[in-house]
């Protein structure tokens, strides 16, 4: 079986809707970073308020604000200054916090260290598919294709059937090819 037949016969195996491969979805979409924290230099985020970049410390941005600064900054591969924003949320139980801990542990080759936040993150939230998504990647990069499909059964069966977190992990399993994120 080629990798087309393939990928179009796996999403009816692991009961994935057809739309989890539509093209254009935004959340069949890879993340791409914006331009706002990512025009920072070093361990700042940007304030809307102010206008300017800051120190994640010394503003007064609520942890969701900052979680999205870490998430540009972890998807522009910009890992230090992300896990530096991390460090100054005020929940370092946060499963977002720990998910983003555990991929940029990943991107910096401390796969067994970001195995164990993933975890981590999904026990705080069972309901967490990103995680899951991240870990499962990190299975399939470990040769692990049983527990891959495990986790993204699981995420299928938790609603996440139709979001990026699904695609690519499934594309992951199918081709062998996992991404970047």
């Amino acid at each position: 079986m080629n990798k087309f037949a393939a990928a179009l016969a796996l999403p009816l195996a692991l009961g994935l809707s057809a739309s989890v491969f539509a093209a254009g979805s935004s959340d069949s979409a890879e993340p791409k970073p914006t331009e706002t924290t990512t025009e920072c230099e070093g361990v700042r985020v940007w304030d809307e308020k102010e206008k300017e970049c800051g120190d994640p410390e010394a503003t007064n941005l609520d942890d969701n604000t900052l979680y999205d600064a870490v998430r540009e900054l972890a998807y522009a591969g910009r890992y230090f200054e992300a896990m530096g924003v991390m460090d100054a949320m005020s929940d370092q139980n946060d499963d977002r916090v720990l998910t983003y801990k555990g991929f940029t542990n990943c991107k910096l080759g401390n796969v067994d260290v970001a195995m164990v936040f993933y975890q981590k993150a999904i026990n705080q939230n069972l309901n967490n598919i990103l995680a899951r998504s991240y870990k499962g990647h990190g299975m399939m990069n470990q040769g692990n294709k049983i527990s891959a499909v495990a986790q993204l059964r699981e995420i299928n069966a938790r609603r996440g059937a139709d979001t990026w977190a699904s695609l690519s992990l499934s594309n992951a399993i199918v081709t062998g090819v996992t991404y970047s994120h």
